[in-house]
């Protein structure tokens, strides 16, 4: 994992001053939002700044998460983890909610669904793909850990979670009385909902998922809200305390883990010869210059 230890604004969508990724070292944080189950929303006691949904796509079980700063007069918002299949739902939902979508982001290269943010990309020109730099993959905007991402006056801290595929990322809510409480991380395939992403291919380690979740995200504190990408048994959220008592996995030891993620003897994704080469240039990258 790679910490810059500099700090610097890039102001990636000039319309939108407020919306912009900063690079800083990573900080111990704390923040500000209520669970919300299915696609409804929420808002703490300390702000309603926050729009929050959570989609869901069946055939693939994954979750997008909308969020928006509403209290900013454009309303800028980022979609993580769109699926092609669903993305005129998703942009229905933006327009009857009045958004304006600055990110299309992806916690990792997916092996189950093609990512929606290139379709998103032509039907929304001015919007950036965004995706690690080490995941390979191309994308608008490359992150590293201890980046951080804004829209209007909310921000997401980038923290680097490799271990499902080499890029993995988690997205974290920022730290302060004007940020969501509590935190909310978005976690991909790193930690599920008493569970976690397989580690036997896109580069995947055990090892590394271990050192992963347990540094960067069973650190986080323990009311922080757990929104994986997937859920194959009906749950829809957890906190940090919860999966370090109950996930059957990541609370066993080192060694342990390694010998469960070594013998599930899972079956080759079905998806994955489709899904992978579409993903690594973000579903549809490239698109033709009137459409620019």
């Amino acid at each position: 994992m790679v910490v810059t230890r500099f700090s610097r604004l890039l102001l990636l969508q000039p319309r939108f001053q407020q919306s912009r990724v900063l690079r800083h070292p990573p900080t111990k944080t704390r923040t500000f939002i209520r669970s919300v189950m299915g696609s409804s929303s929420s808002f703490s006691s300390s702000s309603s700044k926050l729009l929050f949904r959570q989609l869901f796509e069946k055939e693939s079980s994954t979750y997008t998460y909308l969020l928006a700063d509403v209290s900013h007069p454009d309303k800028p918002a980022l979609l993580i983890d769109p699926v092609d299949k669903t993305v005129d739902r998703d942009l229905k939902v933006i327009n009857e909610l009045g958004l304006k979508l600055i990110y299309a982001m992806n916690t990792h290269v997916h092996a189950d669904h093609v990512t929606g943010t290139g379709l998103l990309k032509t039907k929304l020109p001015g919007v950036k793909s965004v995706i690690s730099k080490a995941s390979g993959s191309k994308a608008d905007m490359f992150l590293e850990h201890g980046d951080k991402v804004s829209i209007g006056d909310i921000y997401l801290e980038v923290r680097a979670t490799p271990g499902h595929t080499a890029g993995c990322v988690t997205y974290v809510t920022g730290e302060g009385p004007d940020q969501p409480q509590p935190r909310m991380a978005f976690t991909g395939d790193a930690v599920l909902i008493r569970g976690c992403g397989r580690t036997d291919f896109q580069g995947g380690s055990s090892d590394q998922l271990y050192e992963s979740v347990h540094s960067q995200i069973f650190t986080l504190p323990k009311d922080t809200l757990i929104y994986p990408a997937h859920d194959y048994k009906g749950y829809e959220v957890s906190t940090v305390g919860e999966e370090m008592l109950h996930n059957p996995r990541l609370t066993k030891d080192k060694e342990t883990f390694k010998s469960i993620m070594s013998n599930l003897n899972l079956a080759y994704p079905k998806m994955i010869d489709v899904a992978v080469p579409a993903n690594m240039v973000c579903g549809l990258q490239d698109l033709p210059s009137q459409a620019n």
